[in-house]
């Protein structure tokens, strides 16, 4: 899946909370934005890939229909009903999945070519280890792509997104706006953007479920690079998404420069790409 459908992309979001399957689905088509933005860095060529912390699978699918081998490990087998699922319906097999932890890969040095880290890492507890795991399976020269975003900016906070757009983050703390989240999506989900299948937080309300916080690692931007470098990763290329709002708000060259100040990187940038080189 190498063409972004903005359409596809969209119609999937909306229900991709609905099963893991119908994420699956959406990592699906939203990769096309991941292999375009490698073939924009010049990478072309994958190799043996590790889907480092693969979620549904979804993205490992679509990565096997443009690469030699891919393997998907997730803490949880959530890839079980679903990008099993997903693979036999595109005729996909040079593709396996494996039940492993990130931080002690159960791969030898040198078994993978290119590994995928697409917003795991915020995820992970012990995110200096994890990022050593990756450099030790990979091959001297071999690629990363790592994804995130900071904790404190709307997308990186992973609060579901309201259709009046207050930060309560940003206003209230973390806990407190977990919490509130979560009260809303029970009482108020008619105030959240995305849909009753758009949001974790209304399908767990919906099913009667308490909704815990598995954000693990508040990444900022000095505190990312700074693990990168201990890892041992060259970055080959670092870019930031600065927030459209921002971009709307801002005199061109003040929102151009958001990425080099400290405070307004962290909140006003709603993502972080780099291409690491092993």
């Amino acid at each position: 899946m190498n063409i972004v459908d903005s359409n596809e992309i969209k119609k999937h979001a909306a229900v991709r909370f609905r099963s893991e399957y119908h994420y699956a689905v959406f990592e699906y088509w939203r990769s096309a934005k991941l292999l375009q933005w490698l073939a924009s860095a010049g990478v072309n060529q994958l190799g043996r890939v590790l889907d480092d912390g693969c979620g549904g699978g979804g993205m490992c699918v679509s990565l096997a229909e443009e690469t030699d081998r891919v393997t998907g490990i997730d803490l949880d087998a959530r890839f079980g009903d679903a990008g099993t699922r997903l693979s036999r319906e595109k005729n996909v097999s040079n593709l396996a999945f494996s039940q492993a932890d990130g931080t002690a890969l159960p791969f030898g040095q040198a078994s993978f070519d290119f590994v995928l880290s697409h917003s795991v890492i915020e995820h992970v507890a012990e995110p200096a280890e994890y990022l050593r795991e990756a450099k030790r399976t990979l091959r001297p020269g071999g690629l990363m792509f790592l994804q995130t975003a900071p904790y404190l900016s709307p997308p990186g906070s992973h609060l579901p997104q309201l259709k009046f757009p207050l930060p309560l983050h940003l206003m209230f703390g973390r806990n407190a706006a977990f919490n509130m989240s979560r009260w809303i999506a029970k009482y108020r989900g008619e105030w959240l953007q995305n849909g009753p299948d758009g949001s974790s937080f209304s399908v767990a309300a919906r099913q009667g479920e308490v909704k815990n916080d598995d954000l693990l690692y508040l990444v900022t931007v000095s505190n990312l690079r700074t693990l990168i470098a201990s890892a041992g990763f060259h970055v080959a290329r670092e870019h930031f998404h600065v927030s459209g709002l921002a971009k709307r708000c801002l005199p061109h060259r003040l929102a151009s420069d958001i990425p080099k100040i400290p405070i307004a990187r962290d909140i006003l940038v709603t993502n972080i790409e780099y291409l690491l080189v092993a």
